[in-house]
């Protein structure tokens, strides 16, 4: 959405134009700060964002904090920023928190640290929010408390010894017990607090071996009986079964418990899932019937399906505006009246081709036409998930098409889902590794496909396409896009989302992707239609 943020990473061109210093010449302040920026780049190779201030003669660090391009987070500790970063703006910290937190305890504690079994099973179930407080364990440790920029922490617990190497791994930089072992390790109480973290973590484990193993050795009964009921619970019968006949064969009388019950029930099957789909796939189902129950009822299909279409077209100026307003494009309607009477022309004025708004402001009125199509289709009785799944990679294109035709940005633009990391400005929320976006993407679309709702896909659809963040830009239009041709599915009007409204849609947003509690966005949607 809106709230994207790239931290910058030093380019040779950034030098461009300075020169080699003349004998008795002072250097310019320029060509000062172009020195501070050759010693950066050099640090920042290999995507590093996180650096020790000895890293830097006191000259350059001093330079490089002055002009934004570096951030102190603790002593002797410093990330990367963007001069462009507003006072307050927790982003870069946030973008660098997880190589923070790796290197700053490996430069403590050696190889001797590991995160605790609730953190690691988060971080293998793919929730992706800044925790506040990140607990270490390391017998190194003095149960001390490290202080971190906007609010976050790290607590040292002291261990008396490392964990067998069997139950780590590392991942990214951060020592993590393995899903099998922190499965095991986990409290009755995680699986209260953080359902949908351990359904997905118990739906991606391959089979019974590993969590078995553990359970064996240490002959704890009351935790195979937690896991069977668990297993058992998401629909892995098989595996809950092998636990329960592997238990009997070694003596042992187990209980079995289901530590999810009373909770929506996710049963993906028997067959392991990857984490980032069992994560949409729990999140749909945990939240879909708390947007039915704020949501008016569905007034089905129009019958009047010109009256319908041609309501659209009346609000495509509204809806333009409001919507192009909240990216932060300065949208005007004199703008958007010249775009839709097609008085935009980028091949005979120069102010066209060159503005940022002007093509913005194209983009959506061709997206718009696309979307207009679709819904032709969709009242027609189409399935809407069916055909947004493969449309809405046109809504892109046609989105930025203006952009590449202007050569504002480069062709490979157009090429499809992100290949790298995206931050939302301020926000806790970190949208998924750009590794398994693909997965992500198509859970999504799956479930809109199976979801009988209308209500349902327009909330839940609209929230995790921002969720996932599928592209390098344009997520926040294409999310309205997308929710208001589900909720033509179910023949509610289109909907325009004011711009005087983006604190309340943001927060509302941010809340369903950080507490898990959608209710507050889909009370913001249900008020609107």
């Amino acid at each position: 959405m809106i709230r994207h943020y790239r931290l910058v990473s030093v380019r040779p061109q950034d030098f461009a134009g300075v020169t080699q210093n003349r004998r008795f010449k002072l250097a310019t302040p320029n060509e000062r700060l172009a020195a501070s920026l050759a010693a950066l780049r050099k640090l920042q190779k290999g995507g590093r964002r996180v650096f020790q201030s000895q890293e830097l003669s006191r000259v350059h660090r001093e330079r490089l904090l002055q002009n934004g391009f570096l951030q102190e987070v603790l002593k002797g500790w410093l990330i990367s920023s963007s001069p462009g970063s507003r006072d307050g703006d927790s982003t870069p910290w946030y973008a660098s928190f997880w190589e923070f937190c790796a290197r700053y305890c490996g430069e403590r504690f050696g190889s001797e640290w590991w995160l605790s079994p609730e953190q690691s099973l988060l971080i293998h179930a793919e929730n992706t929010v800044i925790p506040a407080q990140v607990i270490i364990h390391t017998p190194k440790g003095a149960n001390n408390k490290v202080a971190l920029p906007f609010g976050t922490s790290l607590y040292d617990l002291k261990q008396p010894q490392m964990p067998p190497p069997a139950d780590l791994v590392t991942r990214e930089g951060l020592r993590l017990f393995s899903p099998a072992a922190a499965l095991v390790k986990a409290s009755e109480t995680l699986f209260r607090t953080n359902p949908i973290e351990m359904e997905v973590v118990i739906a991606s484990v391959p089979d019974a071996s590993e969590v078995l193993r553990r359970i064996l050795d240490g002959g704890r009964s009351v935790v195979a009986g937690r896991m069977i009921g668990a297993f058992r619970h998401i629909g892995r019968s098989e595996v809950a079964g092998e636990i329960a006949a592997t238990m009997k064969a070694a003596g042992y009388d187990v209980r079995e418990s289901d530590p999810f019950a009373g909770q929506p029930e996710f049963a993906p099957g028997n067959a392991p899932i990857a984490p980032i789909v069992g994560r949409i796939g729990a999140m749909w189902e945990a939240m879909r019937g708390k947007v039915l129950e704020v949501f008016p009822e569905a007034p089905g299909l129009p019958r009047g399906k010109k009256a319908y279409m041609r309501f659209i077209d009346e609000v495509y100026r509204s809806d333009a505006y409001h919507s192009l307003s909240i990216e932060g494009y300065n949208v005007s309607d004199e703008l958007i009246e010249r775009v839709r009477a097609g008085n935009w022309n980028p091949d005979h004025h120069d102010a066209d081709r060159q503005s940022r708004d002007a093509l913005a402001a194209r983009g959506y009125w061709q997206a718009f036409q696309i979307v207009k199509g679709n819904i032709a289709g969709i009242i027609g009785g189409a399935n809407a998930g069916r055909l947004v799944r493969t449309a809405h990679r046109e809504w892109y294109r046609e989105l930025f098409q203006p952009c590449v035709s202007a050569g504002l940005i480069a062709p490979s633009a157009l090429a499809g889902y992100r290949n790298d990391a995206v931050y939302l400005r301020t926000s806790r929320y970190v949208p998924p590794r750009w590794e398994v976006v693909r997965e992500a993407t198509q859970a999504v679309f799956d479930l809109l496909e199976r979801e009988p709702e209308a209500a349902v896909r327009a909330v839940l659809g609209h929230w995790l396409f921002g969720y996932v963040h599928p592209y390098p830009d344009g997520n926040g239009r294409m999310a309205r896009f997308l929710m208001n041709t589900m909720l033509a599915s179910g023949g509610y009007r289109w909907m325009v989302i004011k711009v005087e409204d983006r604190a309340a849609y943001l927060a509302a947003l941010d809340r369903a992707s950080i507490d898990m509690d959608v209710v507050p966005f889909a009370r913001f949607i249900a008020d609107r239609v």
